[in-house]
C-alpha cells in the first residue's frame, strides 16, 4: 500500500512538473512572438509565467528531495569519522526539516491571509491559489526529510545493537 502511494504521488510531481514547465516554456515563447510581431501580448502571460515559475521550483525541489538529489553542503562530514557521518546527515535532515516546516507553516499563513483578503493575482484567479504550492511543497519535504532522518536513526539503531 505504502509503496503504491510512493509511486503514485512520483508520478503526480513529475507529471505537474512536466505539465507546468511546458506551459511556462509556450507562454513565454507565445509572449515573445507576439511582442516581436504584432506588437501585443498576453495580458495574463507575465503573470502566470511568474506563478509557473515559483510552481516548477517548489515541485522540482520535492522531486529533488524524492530523489536525494538536492544541494547539499558536506564539506564538514567528509572530515568526520564514519560513525559520525552518519549521525550527521541524520542531523541535516532534521534540520532541513525544521527549516522546511517553518517555510510551510509560514506560507500557510500567507496563503491564508491571502484567501482572507480575497486578492487576485490576475484575471479572476485568486492569489492564494497561486501560493498554495508553497505550503503544500515545503510541508512534503519537511516530511520526507524527517521520515529519512527516522529511517536512518532506526538503521543505525538497529546496526549497532
Amino acid at each position: 500500500m505504502l509503496r503504491r502511494l510512493s509511486k503514485f504521488t512520483a508520478l503526480l510531481e513529475d507529471s505537474l512538473l512536466v505539465l507546468m514547465l511546458t506551459a511556462m516554456i509556450l507562454i513565454a515563447a507565445t509572449q515573445i512572438v507576439m511582442r516581436n510581431f504584432w506588437d501585443s501580448g498576453l495580458a495574463w502571460g507575465d503573470p502566470l509565467t511568474r506563478v509557473l515559475v515559483l510552481w516548477v521550483g517548489v515541485l522540482g525541489a520535492m522531486v529533488a528531495t524524492r530523489k536525494n538529489h538536492h544541494i547539499n553542503i558536506d564539506i564538514l562530514s567528509r572530515f568526520l569519522p564514519e560513525a559520525w557521518q552518519r549521525w550527521s546527515h541524520v542531523i541535516t535532515q532534521l534540520f532541513t526539516a525544521v527549516v522546511c516546516a517553518l517555510l510551510a507553516y509560514h506560507g500557510a499563513r500567507l496563503t491564508w491571509m491571502d484567501w482572507e483578503s480575497g486578492t487576485l493575482a490576475f484575471g479572476d484567479v485568486p492569489t492564494w491559489v497561486c501560493e498554495l504550492v508553497i505550503p503544500l511543497g515545503f510541508g512534503i519535504i519537511a516530511l520526507r526529510n524527517l521520515l529519512a532522518a527516522m529511517l536512518g536513526m532506526l538503521r543505525r539503531t538497529l546496526v549497532s545493537s
